[in-house]
């Protein structure tokens, strides 16, 4: 599994058109075969950062969420009305499927 976690802070006066701009790409992110998770949330300390956190299969996955309009379309809206640079991490897991059971964490 490849888990990508992306956060953005956009200018105060754009914050309402980038929740659009997320929102629209939620839906159809999680149609794409491969993706397991696509949750996207707003920072609760402070309302112009957007956190998503999207898990895939592998990463054809990822390429074939990548290329919705939808997506290009909140990578074009990040670059304009982000106050900062936009963050990214990628992670690999050897999980299969996500967990279905809490494991005990000592």
């Amino acid at each position: 599994m490849i888990v990508i976690r992306f956060k953005a802070r956009c200018r105060p006066e754009r914050a309402t058109e980038f929740a659009a701009a997320l929102e629209a790409v939620i839906a159809p992110s999680r149609k794409v075969d491969g993706v397991i998770n696509f949750d996207i949330a707003r920072d609760l300390s402070d309302p112009n950062t957007f956190v998503a956190v999207e898990v895939f299969t592998d990463r054809e996955a990822v390429n074939r969420q990548d290329s919705l309009p939808e997506a290009a379309a909140v990578m074009r809206f990040s670059k304009a009305a982000s106050r900062t640079r936009p963050n990214a991490t990628c992670s690999r897991s050897k999980a299969r499927r996500p967990w279905s059971k809490r494991p005990q964490l000592s």
